[in-house]
């Protein structure tokens, strides 16, 4: 009788305990930590960089939505580096990759260069943020994988609070180049001690995995051509352009065309099949509405401080980092209310909540307090917390086991895509309102010549004086069409908040480990 063989072994690694848990947490967290801090280290910091490389503040945004941009396109890949490097690899190769064009984006001598680094930088350190989510949870005991998670959740959302005060103050002290250059040693750090202590945990185990070039081909086409039909519309006069024509018509025809392809792929990059859903497609369009809007708010606001208001870019960078500080603080109680009420209603108030915020913004003008204005920024980070955490049950909630990595996967590719696509959109039309507001504040101004006359008894040439009215103008256009935009605002968090009633109610029992 022959003898049966032997059943194998499980090679996995046990979960790691005591202090090397605990620095593998440290490390991991603070690889995703720089990852999510770029998002907003450099929004404080624009005004710097156009000034620095000669370009006007609307170019300089560029900086900010190419990362979005580019993270948003690389998120669908993480499954593919997972399989075909392994998931400690891939980190290893995105850390090194992220502190590569990090050091070419401190470096860049052009705009048309920055741009291309941010590309890199984004494309390199999308897959992170999963990357470390999924090995947290691996090298976590299951008994501690919720404060695993409590770990990574307080990184995403910290970051964006230290990163428009940190940017802030290195553009005031040093040169914006070094919100670049510091990302190195923290990538020094995060490498050497992944290596240290997660190496048994490389699995050696890679696929030779086929991936969906033609529907990644399309993805890249199309969200390109969206961004730059976004970005250098208003420099090129929108559709009296023809590149920026052709610009929207790429971008159309191929949104289309990338849908039809995967929707007939076997193994599509963007599994649109989970749109069937009716409550997963009611939260991406409400995560797209809000999300965007409240990412175009924290890029337009330190601008309007410093551009009008004489704010320096530590100033401007604190005003809009105190906004996580309530998200903070009310982060551990958004479980227990989920338990309590259906997610739905703290969706909806959150959003509404960020739409009251935008109106209380509507009162601020050239002679609001440094508190006064403050204070929105403040307190809206209850609805910040309501908005995010349960957006993301309810969207797992709505589709099938099997399809939640897609699911999470699509939604942070929402996320991404909307900061981006939504800060374009409303600094352009800030910046039409503007000249808009310009153009009849002059034409509704009693006896101009009088205050220009009164400026050269100051003692002002005539050419100074005309100037420093100019000036003034402007700067109360400016106020204005900030004022004009915040009203818009908040008509499109309310759009977001009424959305979310399309969406039927979570089951209770929603798994989120997917969810990055």
């Amino acid at each position: 009788m022959a003898t049966q063989p032997a059943a194998p072994r499980s090679t996995e690694p046990p979960p790691l305990a005591g202090g090397r848990l605990v620095l593998a947490a440290v490390m991991l967290a603070l690889a995703n930590f720089i990852i999510v801090l770029d998002m907003t280290v450099a929004n404080v910091s624009i005004p710097h960089i156009a000034g620095g490389l000669g370009v006007s503040a609307s170019q300089g945004t560029w900086v900010v939505t190419t990362y979005s941009v580019a993270e948003a396109i690389c998120v669908p890949l993480t499954g593919f580096f997972v399989k075909r490097f392994g998931t400690l690899k891939a980190i290893l190769g995105s850390l090194i990759g992220f502190g590569v064009f990090s050091t070419l984006c401190g470096m860049a001598p052009s705009l048309n260069s920055l741009i291309l680094f941010r590309l890199g930088q984004g494309f390199a350190g999308g897959p992170l943020m999963p990357l470390t989510q999924t090995m947290l949870l691996t090298v976590f005991p299951r008994d501690k994988q919720p404060a695993a998670m409590a770990i990574w959740a307080i990184t995403t959302i910290v970051a964006p609070i230290v990163g428009p005060i940190l940017g802030g103050w290195i553009s005031d002290t040093t040169t914006w180049r070094w919100i670049f250059f510091i990302n190195i040693p923290v990538v020094f750090v995060c490498f050497a001690g992944i290596v240290a202590i997660l190496r048994p945990y490389d699995s050696g185990r890679e696929e030779s995995v086929s991936i969906d070039k033609i529907g990644l081909a399309m993805l890249v086409v199309w969200v390109g051509a969206l961004q730059l039909f976004l970005d250098k519309g208003q420099e090129l006069d929108w559709f009296g352009s023809s590149f920026i024509v052709g610009c929207a018509i790429v971008a159309a025809i191929g949104c289309v065309a990338f849908v039809i392809w995967e929707l007939g792929e076997r193994e599509p990059i963007v599994d649109i099949s989970v749109f069937r859903h009716r409550g997963f497609t009611a939260s991406v369009f409400t995560m797209a509405f809000g999300f965007g809007t409240f990412f175009a708010t924290v890029v337009i606001i330190p601008q309007w401080l410093q551009q009008s208001m004489g704010y320096t870019a530590t100033q401007a960078g604190i005003v809009t980092g105190v906004n996580g500080v309530f998200a903070v603080l009310t982060a551990p109680f958004i479980p227990r209310l989920m338990n309590k009420f259906d997610p739905r209603i703290l969706v909806f108030f959150g959003l509404s909540w960020l739409g009251a915020m935008s109106v209380l913004r509507m009162f601020w003008t050239s002679d609001s307090t440094f508190w006064e204005i403050m204070l929105p920024q403040l307190i809206q980070g209850m609805g910040m917390t309501a908005f995010f955490v349960p957006i993301t049950v309810i969207s797992l909630g709505a589709v099938e086991p099997r399809e939640t990595a897609s699911a999470a996967g699509i939604l942070s590719f929402a996320r991404s895509l909307a900061a981006a696509v939504g800060t374009s959109i409303y600094t352009t039309q800030w910046a039409n309102l503007t000249r808009m507001d310009q153009t009849a504040l002059v034409g509704t101004l009693n006896d101009p010549d009088s205050v220009i006359r009164k400026l050269e008894g100051m003692g002002l040439p005539p050419s100074s004086a005309i100037a420093a009215f100019g000036q003034q103008v402007q700067q109360q256009a400016i106020v204005l069409a900030t004022e004009h935009i915040f009203a818009l605002t908040s008509v499109f968090f309310v759009i977001a908040a009424a959305t979310i009633w399309l969406a039927p109610r979570p089951p209770k029992d929603v798994d989120t480990s997917a969810a990055h």
